[in-house]
């Protein structure tokens, strides 16, 4: 099989926003990677893509398995162009003083070491190639404070920051570095919310929830040539909810 034109790989992707971004990058010319905890999730998105795709189950928490990914993709199609790091926990609800250093550990160990890892791996790739584009998925709750999800603020507010670092710090080798900033929307993360608090929430977005392919937009931009003067953005999708 001949190169493709673009190589993108996806943590993260068989959870509604990673299916969703990895449907909308589906492009002619294009080869996916899908990397997921869930193997049956995976394969179930890669049956409904039409070109080439490869997934790999990985704990984005561990960088090995990280790396080991990275390195399919370079193995199996030639590189690497684009790495969305999407996968991301949140749980469980609860103030602060409940809360055990298990669910930090949980939170940090996959909202922020996976994307730290993510990152890590597709840098040395992309330097090697001469660019490239990262995409994290950070929050609008790492921009404002959502009570019970301290953990969670706490992790996506680090990816906006440490997305900044990182554009300034690999701009000069063409390696571009945004995130997108999701409002609430509907999917597996939002359906472990307490009823009460998502009520709460719905509330706070004008727009009201969105869906996955609502947010599916924002990162084909930051993936695309059509964002090639765009570095260190936090692009928010929320509905309106940071708007006030």
């Amino acid at each position: 099989m001949a190169d493709p034109d673009r190589v993108v790989l996806v943590t993260g992707a068989a959870g509604g926003l990673g299916a969703a971004v990895a449907r909308r990058l589906a492009e002619p010319g294009t080869a996916l990677v899908l990397c997921d905890l869930s193997g049956s999730g995976l394969s179930e998105v890669a049956g409904s893509l039409d070109v080439p795709t490869l997934t790999r189950v990985v704990d984005v928490g561990d960088a090995v398995q990280v790396d080991a990914a990275v390195a399919a993709a370079v193995e199996e199609f030639g590189g690497l162009n684009v790495m969305v790091n999407n996968a991301g926990v949140i749980a469980p609800n609860a103030r602060i003083h409940n809360l055990t250093a298990a669910d930090w550990d949980l939170q940090v160990r996959v909202n922020l070491m996976g994307v730290v890892h993510g990152m890590t791996a597709a840098i040395r790739v992309m330097r090697k190639a001469g660019g490239g584009s990262i995409v994290n998925t950070a929050s609008v709750a790492g921009l404002t404070a959502w009570a019970y999800a301290a953990p969670y603020c706490a992790t996506k507010a680090a990816v906006v920051h440490l997305t900044k670092v990182a554009a300034v710090e690999y701009a000069k080798e063409r390696i571009r570095v945004n995130c997108v900033c999701p409002g609430t929307f509907s999917s597996g993360m939002s359906e472990k919310i307490p009823r009460e608090a998502m009520a709460a929430l719905e509330a706070k977005h004008p727009l009201g929830f969105g869906t996955p392919d609502d947010l599916a937009g924002a990162f084909a931009y930051l993936a695309g040539d059509e964002s090639r003067w765009t570095t260190g953005a936090a692009i928010v999708v929320d509905g309106g909810y940071a708007a006030p």
